[in-house]
């Protein structure tokens, strides 16, 4: 027979061996969880890692040129000389009977130089320089102009500079990195104005913002020309383009050859390419100067 004592430690010990299988179940289980958790975020970072990856990049990089290639031809062949024929031709031929070289000169100038102050778009201005002056002449008189246009808002801005730093502190997350284009010296003040204007970031609200980020003149006006030279060189060639489909439309024309049909067509693609291309860029390097500057701010 046994005692109640030995009964009493058979059912701890039972007692103790189910509790231990349980706990040593629910450990399995968690563990389980968390691998597969960790297995899931492994997954998530893979994707993100193939999808930001250089091969998938040149890939869409490629597609799109295709696409616009193909917008090209069809505008080239049907949409151009439509739109041609109506609108840009007698526009065209309007400005060249109104206004001559020089005073066309000065209303470009004028209108790049004070349009951006009042917050208004100058980029049209940049196509009729491109369109009258060609490269040579266009660029320099739109780039001193473009000289003239951020600086007026920046000397400006500093009377409500109270205000737009008031602006800045509602959307921390993107000021982060105009706050840094104030900081450092003077040449990370430079690259941090020339990778700003290159990016997407709305260069006319760039021109206000940057005086409540206390970047110094010298390095804001230097980066801003530097910055500005791709969007001055796209609409100089947008002009140009613009130019000679309209002579090609006209009456004294025949149309453009062939080869002037592909050498256009390449052109188009080559200036997107590299319009994008140096976009990226320049996102890229802002990001890690925004991860650095919230690195320094922990």
């Amino acid at each position: 027979m046994t005692c109640p004592e030995d009964e009493k430690a058979v059912l701890e010990l039972q007692v103790r061996v189910e509790e231990d299988e349980i706990e040593k179940g629910l450990f399995v289980k968690l563990s389980e969880g968390l691998e597969n958790g960790q297995e899931s975020e492994q997954d998530k970072e893979e994707r993100e890692e193939i999808g930001s990856s250089p091969f998938w990049f040149w890939v869409k990089l490629a597609l799109l040129l295709v696409f616009l290639a193909a917008l090209a031809v069809v505008g080239f062949k049907w949409i151009g000389p439509l739109i041609m024929d109506k609108e840009l031709i007698p526009i065209i031929k309007w400005e060249i009977r109104t206004f001559t070289h020089p005073v066309c000169g000065l209303l470009v100038f004028a209108s790049v130089a004070i349009f951006p102050t009042i917050l208004l778009p100058s980029t049209p201005s940049m196509w009729i320089a491109g369109m009258t002056f060609g490269y040579g002449y266009g660029f320099l008189l739109i780039i001193s102009a473009v000289a003239v246009g951020v600086s007026l808002p920046y000397f400006i801005g500093h009377l409500f500079r109270h205000k737009i730093q008031g602006w800045l502190e509602r959307y921390p997350g993107q000021a982060v990195v105009l706050r840094a284009a104030g900081e450092g010296n003077w040449f990370h003040q430079f690259r941090a104005v020339t990778l700003i204007r290159v990016s997407p970031f709305p260069y006319i609200l760039y021109n206000y913002c940057s005086v409540a980020t206390r970047v110094k003149y010298g390095p804001y006006i230097t980066g801003s020309l530097l910055g500005m030279v791709p969007e001055v060189f796209v609409a100089i060639y947008t002009g140009n383009l613009v130019k000679t489909l309209a002579e090609a439309s006209s009456a004294e024309k025949h149309g453009l050859s062939v080869t002037q049909v592909i050498l256009n067509i390449l052109g188009f693609l080559v200036t997107v390419a590299t319009t994008i291309l140096i976009t990226k860029y320049a996102k890229r390097q802002l990001e890690t100067m925004r991860k650095e500057e919230e690195a320094l701010l922990q």
